[in-house]
């Protein structure tokens, strides 16, 4: 009872490990067949593995076509109808017998046939049905080859009254090179007497330790005889061992029972698996490595784009500085004119202006001709740099377009050289063209022209027209000052002073020399007052340069971000295949690292297979 709880123990472990093996390597398959420059042979490679580790033990069958393979596995399954067989070659597929809870064929679409089957036997094994060996048949041969690899154990059938014939003695050699456990099964052993199968088992040891220096196993069966002892849904023990195919069921037994055996079958895949993340890693690594100058690349175009944003922005910001030159030459220019209105030696033409106004002729006088402020704004030609503006700011989109062709030619050119020179594996994973745009949109700048008119428009008119009436009113309020003080002068002149007693008369005369006085510096007025309008007038222009320059440059960083959209969009594929690589190469070795961990942790509970643990301890 002891020993079947170890042996049930024993294969508990097995299957936990095999299982998880499987999922191992179902991973790894998931992950491979996208990482660049790994050889199609380690794709291959691990398939075998998945077959290895999905299949507890593999016993294949091989031999020459009616040779009874197909009978055999019948028999032993105890299902005479399970496989095809017949005296011309029946099988022109491989078959793999596995367990399954009902009798069920699976074609896989290509060389090979899956047939499920609920006998205990194959809870433990699978055993696999080949085509003929025969040369008249190569296709069935190469099939037969391609499959020796994946076996566990080879039984090469051979019939007893054909026993070791110079062909057999052929595939027995190319068994040998396998590197194959083979077992030679020699089938109707019950068309010979005792002696004479003994003579058969000495001839063929005989044969094959002179013609191949090795003496092999062999068992005599007898399929007919297999079979006839499981006839009535009944196993005849005594018979059935007499058939010998109960050599089978025991080697299968001893095998599962070995756990160095057991140890070595699931080493097997998983060495296979440990050799292939190996390349896999050492793979993307190298993919990395040449990833480094790929994403150089893409520095590389980050730091040309980067440049030409600045070299973009350093035209707006000297167009904006000839614009801030123009409205600077208009806010002097204009201050000399108001110079040239409020200057002092002006002051009585200013009075009698004033006086114009007062009377009510200054209208009729004016009708017709120019203000004295647009004259004196014409005279120092303050509005041409406001005239110069749209040619100024008309120079800001072709730099900017020329610019914005020009590097975005030079950013396909550089692209295109980049993609040849990368390695076919990768330039085939480029998607879309590198090239430049097919057109070139330069509404953006073209859009504000209407609200720079406006301020254009304002700096012209609007000015001019305050000043004139500022004008009017100074010299109105000049012209009634300095009359009041005539007329109280000429007042006290007249007869004020001489009804003053002697005494007082001399205080009249300071008072006229006070009036004198007051009308002098009432002429310093318009000086003084032409200083707060230039002042006025001057930020006034600077204000309206700042609406004209914010409007500008709007326009122009929203005309620059295209630009810079355009060299984005005309290198994108490049820059979308280095993005994607670096996501990819970095999930790889995340998978391929997290599998080796897994791989690490595998071998260390195949080193614990079939150890006794003592009593508290885990592991």
């Amino acid at each position: 009872m002891a020993t079947e709880n170890i042996e049930t123990k024993l294969a508990s472990d097995y299957e936990v490990i095999r299982r998880r093996e499987y999922e191992l390597i179902s991973q790894m398959l998931d992950v491979l067949p996208k990482v660049d420059n790994l050889g199609e042979d380690r794709l291959g490679h691990m398939r075998d593995a998945l077959f290895h580790a999905d299949h507890p033990f593999l016993i294949v069958l091989v031999g020459p076509f009616s040779s009874g393979k197909s009978s055999i596995l019948n028999a032993i399954l105890g299902e005479p109808d399970l496989l095809p067989i017949g005296p011309v070659p029946t099988t022109d597929r491989i078959s793999i017998l596995r367990w399954g809870e009902q009798v069920q064929r699976m074609s896989s679409g290509g060389e090979v046939d899956t047939v499920f089957y609920p006998s205990p036997l194959l809870e433990k094994v699978s055993l696999v049905d080949t085509p003929g060996l025969e040369s008249v048949f190569q296709k069935h041969e190469g099939i037969t080859r391609r499959f020796l690899h994946r076996a566990d154990v080879v039984l090469m059938v051979m019939l007893a009254t054909q026993a070791m014939t110079a062909r057999n003695l052929e595939y027995l050699q190319t068994l040998k090179e396998y590197g194959k456990k083979v077992i030679l099964v020699i089938n109707q052993a019950d068309l010979l007497t005792t002696e004479e199968a003994e003579s058969v088992r000495e001839y063929v040891q005989e044969q094959s330790q002179s013609r191949l220096g090795f003496k092999p196993d062999i068992w005599l069966v007898s399929a007919k005889q297999a079979m006839a002892a499981r006839r009535n849904g009944e196993l005849d023990k005594q018979a059935w061992k007499a058939s010998g195919l109960s050599r089978i069921e025991e080697y299968v037994d001893d095998q599962l029972n070995d756990v160095a055996r057991l140890r070595q079958k699931l080493q097997t895949p998983l060495q296979i698996a440990q050799n292939v993340n190996q390349s896999a890693l050492s793979a993307v690594r190298t993919n990395q490595s040449a990833l480094d100058q790929y994403q150089g690349i893409a520095s590389n175009i980050d730091q040309q784009l980067g440049a030409q944003k600045r070299e973009q922005e350093k035209i707006i910001r000297d167009i904006n500085t000839e614009i801030s030159d123009q409205f600077g030459a208009a806010a002097m220019r204009g201050s000399e004119a108001i110079q040239d209105i409020f200057r002092f030696s002006n002051a009585f033409r200013s009075i009698r202006g004033g006086i114009l106004e007062l009377i009510g002729l200054s209208g009729l006088i004016r009708r017709g001709s120019k203000s004295n402020t647009q004259l004196a704004f014409e005279r120092r030609k303050a509005f041409e740099p406001v005239t110069e503006l749209p040619n100024v700011v008309d120079k800001l989109g072709p730099r900017l377009e020329g610019k914005d062709l020009q590097d975005i030619d030079d950013l396909v050119k550089y692209a295109r050289r980049e993609i040849d020179a990368l390695p076919q594996s990768i330039r085939g994973k480029v998607i879309g063209n590198v090239q430049p745009p097919l057109q070139y949109d330069r509404t953006g700048l073209q859009e504000v022209r209407p609200a720079l008119e406006m301020i254009e428009n304002e700096a012209r008119q609007v000015e001019t027209e305050r000043l004139e009436q500022t004008l009017r009113n100074s010299m109105l309020y000049l012209a009634t000052f300095e009359l009041l003080l005539v007329i109280f002068g000429v007042v006290l002149l007249a007869g004020g002073a001489n009804l003053l007693p002697p005494d007082q008369r001399q205080s009249a005369w300071l008072i006229l020399l006070f009036l004198l006085g007051l009308g002098v510096l009432g002429l310093l007025y318009m000086p003084l007052r032409g200083r707060l309008l230039e002042s006025a007038y001057t930020n006034r222009m600077l204000k309206l340069q700042s609406r004209y320059i914010e409007i500008l440059t709007r326009a122009a960083d929203k005309q620059v971000e295209y630009g810079l959209r355009l060299r984005r969009d005309a290198t994108l594929p490049l820059m979308r295949l280095i993005e994607a690589q670096t996501q990819i190469q970095t999930e790889q070795l995340s998978k391929l690292q997290a599998i080796e961990q897994e791989m690490v942790s595998i071998e260390s509970a195949l080193t614990s297979l079939g150890k006794k643990r003592l009593p508290g301890l885990r592991g």
